[in-house]
C-alpha cells in the first residue's frame, strides 16, 4: 500500500481538493494522510522539506503535486 500526504490550509479550493482527491483514490492500495497547515504550523517545515511551495498540494512518494491554488507556503508562516 502508498502511503500520500495531502496538505491544505482549510481554504475553499483546498477543502473542495480534499474532496475530490479523497473520493479518486482507492483506499485500498492508497492511504492518505491529511494535514491542515492552518492548524498544524509545526509541519510547515515538513511539507517545505518535501519540496511543497503551494497549497493544495498532494505527495506521493518522492513527487509533490501541486494542485491548483490556494496560497503559497510563505503566507502560512505569517
Amino acid at each position: 500500500m502508498k502511503n500520500a500526504t495531502f496538505y491544505h490550509a482549510g481554504c475553499p479550493v483546498c477543502v473542495n481538493a480534499e474532496e475530490e482527491i479523497l473520493n479518486l483514490v482507492d483506499p485500498r492500495k492508497v492511504r492518505v494522510h491529511t494535514v491542515h497547515l492552518g492548524q498544524s504550523t509545526d509541519q510547515i517545515p515538513v511539507a517545505e522539506g518535501l519540496g511543497v511551495q503551494s497549497v493544495p498540494a498532494l505527495v506521493i512518494d518522492d513527487n509533490v503535486l501541486h494542485i491548483n491554488f490556494g496560497a503559497a507556503l510563505e503566507d502560512l508562516k505569517s
